[in-house]
């Protein structure tokens, strides 16, 4: 309200105290009951009350009138609003509200706070399901859910850790979608209870190369708009996006030189591209991918100056290698799991001669010998070879030595093409994908994640 009539305000406030002001907050709630009434949403609430307090007057003031700050911003013409003396709002507060207490007002507050807070709390979920549904492909029923259950583990971070200070991980002061965060623990475990991509032992990896991924601050902490939205790339991504998302979580800053995972550099065939591409099917039929391959080479390099977006870092063959692990352990257990195995050690041949190429053609400046070595490598061809290069390819702990890493370089766009001529590569991605068992699993154990009989619980933590 103008400083003209604030002043009067706090007279009653230095007289009568804060009940005073409780008076006064109800008097003005009175004057505009119709209109608060016929709002639609909070934002018109706020307009409401702004504008009859910006009309509040005082006649007996010396200062001279301020113009109201809505007139101001507003280059149409002004909307003429009646104007209230603020002695007569006064007056009105003391005769309407004069009869209660201090002690009447705490104890209506105690009886209606947890009401209220839980009000609040609902507003504040379906302010962020507003802004935060737009952007994904999940029904509203199962935001509220991942809603609940981020928030869940927002609590369990800040009462039962207590490593940070409650406001890095609650900022009223942010919006509605970045206030509650979680760290790497309970993000791993929200990543256990909801992803599709269940790795065996190696999830714990992926959810931490996913946690760096995303936090983009670097104070490690995520909020659920970032949690929500690499989720909705799981379920409902096309191949390319799923693609993407898991190219990206096997290059820096995903994959960082602490890796634990990869510390043991995998060996064996799968290392190896002196074996052909001329893969004999069950039913005799022969594909030769060398002309895929040398094709799939020319479009790439002439549609490289067309592109806009820009371009994601090329992969190197250690990140490969890592790449190709999680890929191994996605189709673990699938009901075809020897399908996909068989698909995945032919595109990882034609990307390490890929890769090859590109590591000889970068020293020699030429790619045309590289492709005439390469179809020689077909005349050796046979059906046995393939059966051991999967069984390899399955457990990589041969002996055979790694390529030489240097310069050695393949690109997001080569790996999207080469999965792509594998159909049941394209199944297993494409395949639709529903949450909501993995959401009734959750409301079964809401509090923890049992793994092995036991339940896993914030480090320092015991029942």
């Amino acid at each position: 309200m103008p400083l003209q009539s604030a002043v009067n305000v706090v007279d009653c406030f230095f007289y009568d105290g804060i009940k005073a002001i409780f008076q006064i907050g109800l008097a003005i709630l009175d004057a505009t009951a119709v209109e608060l009434c016929n709002s639609k949403d909070d934002g018109q609430a706020l307009v409401v009350l702004s504008r009859f307090l910006e009309h509040l007057k005082n006649e007996e003031s010396p200062l001279p009138p301020i113009g109201n700050l809505h007139s101001l911003l507003n280059n149409d013409q002004p909307e003429v609003l009646p104007v209230t003396d603020i002695m007569d709002l006064i007056r009105d507060s003391y005769e309407k509200f004069g009869n209660n207490s201090v002690e009447q007002i705490e104890h209506l507050r105690c009886k209606h706070r947890i009401l209220v807070l839980q009000n609040h709390e609902e507003t504040t979920k379906q302010n962020v399901l507003r802004v935060v549904s737009p952007d994904v492909s999940f029904i509203h029923e199962h935001l509220e859910e991942l809603y609940d259950m981020f928030k869940r583990e927002h609590f369990i971070s800040c009462y039962w850790e207590g490593k940070c200070s409650l406001l890095e991980r609650h900022d009223p002061s942010r919006p509605y979608a970045e206030q509650y965060k979680i760290d790497r623990w309970q993000f791993t475990n929200l990543f256990r209870l909801c992803s599709p991509w269940i790795c065996g032992t190696h999830t714990e990896v992926l959810a931490e190369r996913l946690f760096r991924l995303l936090d983009e601050n670097l104070d490690s902490l995520i909020e659920f708009k970032a949690f929500v939205s690499c989720l909705d790339v799981m379920y409902y991504g096309e191949m390319n996006e799923k693609m993407k998302l898991l190219y990206k979580l096997h290059i820096p800053p995903a994959l960082s030189e602490n890796d634990h995972d990869c510390q043991s550099p995998l060996k064996g065939p799968l290392l190896s591209t002196n074996r052909p591409l001329k893969i004999v099917k069950a039913n005799g039929e022969k594909k030769d991918y060398q002309k895929q391959l040398k094709q799939m080479l020319r479009d790439l390099a002439r549609d490289q100056d067309k592109k806009s977006e820009k371009e994601l870092p090329k992969m190197t063959q250690r990140e490969f290698i890592q790449f190709c692990k999680t890929l191994y352990s996605l189709f673990h257990e699938d009901p075809t799991e020897n399908d996909l195995y068989q698909s995945i050690a032919t595109v990882t041949t034609l990307l390490l001669q890929i890769g090859e190429v590109g590591q000889r053609s970068s020293s020699s400046g030429s790619t045309s010998e590289e492709f005439s070595s390469v179809d020689q490598q077909n005349d050796a061809s046979t059906s046995d070879q393939d059966s051991v290069f999967l069984d390899a390819a399955k457990s990589p702990s041969n002996t055979s030595p790694p390529l030489c890493e240097s310069d050695w370089l393949i690109s997001f766009e080569h790996i999207l093409a080469s999965l792509l001529t594998e159909q049941s590569l394209v199944n297993f991605f494409e395949k639709p994908l529903d949450i909501k068992p993995k959401l009734e699993c959750v409301k079964t154990n809401p509090y923890g994640l049992k793994i092995n009989g036991t339940v896993t619980l914030p480090p320092g933590l015991h029942l």
